[in-house]
């Protein structure tokens, strides 16, 4: 279970290579439901277009719906776009990128999806065959328009005895696989057009404002993730030392059964050094609270001189030699 948690966090890591990589596995995993999706239109006047459309675009609502929950970015943007000012202003460019970022991936596999469709024709065929002109077709120019629209719903049922051996269904099938196929190859060639044009023209914008928002972005998911993770080892030295007070009457038991505690000392010292002077859950709750509604600010220079550590640490190692070397002897010419 452990192996698997440590894959979902790695995939839910901020590399641009591994988002890549599950837009491409979304994609590919998008192409095989199609090709192992078993479609049967019901043929049915009042049925085809909502099961041919459904066919064509709840699957994509999905599969981006996939997309954003598998993008732990998603969840950091609406994080920093939801969160008070407090000391540390809002960059709406970041959010804006972070944003663009997110939608360019989840959008992925759902455009292979429709494109995918429209180049089989299956689902356009059963949505708008009710929709064809019977006038266009020879075999249904002397057909009521009752009958004419019974016989059209019928055309994606190649087996169906109405149109078995009607010779107009595979030319209705024709024409809209035509257009199917057509605005399926428009679209592919309007999105590689618009993938060239941003790809090319980047450069005649401002890469600065770009390169400082892709910066900043990475940055926020980074200090999340380290919060993350220092939260999750003080709370595990504070349940270490909780547990240990909580058995302090029962240690003797406790080693009988070979359990092992912490000695009394160095170790001891260290814990309550780790734990950074929070030793109550008030003291947890409020330290949490101060960091959603008031982050420190970008500079690290300020945090420095307010941090109260910072006037407890040693004198810097060349300061030392400095002020030893000076108080050295000097040596008088004879």
């Amino acid at each position: 279970m452990d192996r698997f948690r440590m894959i979902f966090q790695y995939f839910q890591s901020n590399s641009e290579s591994v988002m890549n990589g599950i837009c491409g596995l979304l994609a590919l995993a998008s192409v095989k439901m199609y090709t192992s999706f078993d479609f049967s239109c019901p043929c049915l006047p009042q049925y085809n277009v909502a099961y041919g459309l459904g066919i064509m675009f709840v699957p994509p609502v999905i599969l981006f719906l996939c997309g954003l929950i598998l993008n732990r970015q998603s969840l950091v943007m609406l994080e920093e776009w939801r969160r008070p000012a407090g000391r540390r202003k809002k960059d709406l460019a970041v959010i804006r990128y972070l944003c663009s970022s997110i939608m360019q991936r989840a959008m992925v596999a759902p455009v292979v999806w429709i494109v995918v469709t429209l180049l089989d024709g299956k689902c356009l065929i059963c949505a708008f065959s009710g929709s064809v002109d019977p006038e266009k077709f020879v075999g249904l120019v002397n057909v009521s328009t009752a009958w004419a629209q019974q016989l059209l719903a019928k055309v994606p049922c190649k087996d169906d005895e109405l149109m078995r051996n009607n010779t107009s269904r595979k030319a209705v099938s024709r024409y809209l696989r035509c257009w199917s196929q057509a605005l399926g190859w428009s679209i592919l060639l309007i999105l590689i057009i618009a993938a060239f044009l941003a790809r090319w023209l980047r450069p005649c914008f401002n890469q600065a404002a770009l390169l400082q928002a892709r910066h900043w972005s990475n940055y926020i998911d980074i200090e999340q993730k380290i919060f993350e993770e220092t939260c999750c080892e003080h709370s595990r030295l504070f349940a270490h030392k909780c547990i240990l007070h909580f058995f302090e009457s029962m240690r003797q038991e406790i080693k009988l059964h070979s359990f092992s505690l912490l000695r009394e000392g160095e170790e001891a010292e260290g814990e309550e050094h780790l734990l950074r002077g929070i030793t109550n859950q008030d003291q947890v709750n409020k330290l949490l609270k101060t960091w959603y509604y008031e982050k420190p600010p970008l500079d690290v220079s300020q945090a420095l001189q307010r941090h109260p550590l910072v006037q407890e640490r040693s004198p810097l190692p060349w300061a030392d030699n400095a002020s030893t070397h000076s108080k050295l002897p000097r040596h008088t010419k004879v």
